[in-house]
């Protein structure tokens, strides 16, 4: 089933605790979901909130924010927080569903970190062609 773009973007707030060790956390938070497939514009309004645009066939938000607590953010707890994730999971689930989207087909958390940690710059790649790795 073809859905419209209305229907496939969505435009989430989600907000962090306060008390953190890092207090920037959205920001931290941005930074890292810019470059995760799927997520099409992550800014920090405050220190504590984020507003992400997502296409919710390729990322949901419980894939995002369980991202996001896997990284060590502390989401916002709160009720009212609380009970509208609730309602989003609730919704983009049912919608992957009607288009013929598997839970955990097309994205999951560890392919995020996967992706993410192939985009890094880290000391663990030999930058040497293959036949010199197998010379020495």
């Amino acid at each position: 089933m073809d859905i419209s773009d209305s229907e496939r973007i969505k435009q989430r707030v989600i907000v962090f605790q306060e008390i953190h060790p890092n207090p920037n956390q959205a920001e931290t938070a941005a930074l890292f979901l810019v470059e995760v497939d799927g997520i099409l514009n992550a800014a920090p309004v405050s220190p504590v909130v984020l507003h992400v645009h997502y296409d919710v066939i390729k990322t949901t938000l419980h894939e995002i924010e369980e991202a996001l607590t896997e990284l060590g953010l502390h989401l916002d707890t709160g009720l009212f927080n609380r009970l509208k994730r609730a309602l989003h999971y609730y919704t983009e689930e049912t919608v992957r569903a009607n288009c013929g989207c598997d839970c955990c087909d097309v994205n999951c958390t560890d392919k995020l970190f996967a992706k993410r940690y192939e985009l890094m710059e880290h000391g663990c790649r030999d930058e040497r062609p293959e036949h010199w790795r197998r010379y020495l």
